[in-house]
């Protein structure tokens, strides 16, 4: 046996031993391919998404009045903002502010109608066009996101959690508020609903201040200073304004108020009645009301 393993380990020895001449193989490495560059997809802008093709040419054509990107950048709206539109209608703004966000994360809240406030036939119309609204964006959230929705009116609670919110936003409401006379609350609920900074917006038609206001702006003109004076009281401090939405044609003396210029257009009171020698063509020519645009914002430190 002893022979046997020292044969099996002359064997071994040898064939060890044989490849000792051979040359030693190189390992060669391989190289690394260097990184692809991937150029990042450029951000949505406001003027991209007015030009999206979810908007109706109807829509598009009212843009040189209500310059919609130019607004919202002065608002100072950014994509993963949380942002409250009050009483938004039919959507015409919401079809730009809820597509903006959802770009970047951010939360459309729809500030609608409070139905409590309704009876009867009237209520159900309410509920109906809510409906209708609410059924158009809840079918493409790709586009829209998923909204959220609170409500205002004289009686209504809270815009949103308290604190929770970067601008709240209203477009031409401000005359609708006097009317009820809870124009107050309006800027008292979106200062509760604002973070510290926060932004209030606010667009709405503007009466000159040579003529006199009425307190409930049957004409549908307001006065910049009450607007400002609102605000201030609810604790708001006045950023400024811009000239974007002005019309240096409107005069706001029209025979049906702020109705007499388009959208609406009107040629007769809800009587009926039409002034002598009315010129439908001379209202349409002025185009849309002159209009304040003001920016006011939550103190960054506040006294609760």
């Amino acid at each position: 046996m002893k022979s046997i393993w020292m044969l099996g380990a002359s064997a071994l020895l040898l064939a060890a031993c044989s490849g000792g001449t051979e040359a030693p193989t190189e390992t060669v490495e391989a190289e690394t391919p260097p990184p692809v560059e991937v150029e990042a997809a450029a951000p949505v802008s406001l003027a991209d998404i007015v030009a999206g093709d979810w908007r109706s040419d109807a829509e598009k054509a009212r843009d040189v009045w209500r310059n919609p990107a130019e607004t919202l950048a002065f608002f100072e709206i950014e994509p993963d903002d949380t942002v409250v539109e009050i009483w938004p209608g039919g959507g015409w703004y919401t079809n730009v502010i809820a597509p903006y966000l959802a770009t970047g994360e951010g939360q459309f809240i729809a500030a609608v109608w409070d139905v409590n406030v309704f009876e009867g036939d009237r209520k159900a119309r309410i509920e109906q066009r809510i409906a209708d609204y609410q059924a158009v964006y809840e079918a493409d959230p790709d586009t829209f996101g998923t909204l959220a929705y609170s409500a205002f009116s004289a009686q209504s609670g809270a815009l949103a959690e308290p604190g929770t919110v970067d601008a709240v936003l209203t477009f031409r409401n401000v005359h609708n508020w006097m009317g009820g006379d809870y124009t107050a609350k309006f800027f008292t609920d979106a200062y509760a609903a604002l973070k510290p900074g926060g932004i209030v917006g606010v667009v709405e038609h503007r009466l000159p201040s040579s003529a006199e206001q009425d307190p409930r702006a049957a004409s549908g003109y307001v006065h910049e200073d009450f607007v400002k004076a609102l605000a201030a009281a609810a604790g708001l401090k006045f950023v400024e304004s811009s000239e974007i939405n002005a019309n240096p044609a409107d005069t706001a003396d029209h025979p049906f108020g702020v109705w007499t210029l388009p959208p609406v257009s009107a040629t007769s009171d809800r009587e009926g009645n039409t002034p002598e020698g009315f010129d439908a063509a001379a209202y349409a020519a002025i185009g849309e009301s002159d209009r304040m645009t003001l920016k006011f914002m939550k103190p960054l430190e506040t006294v609760e």
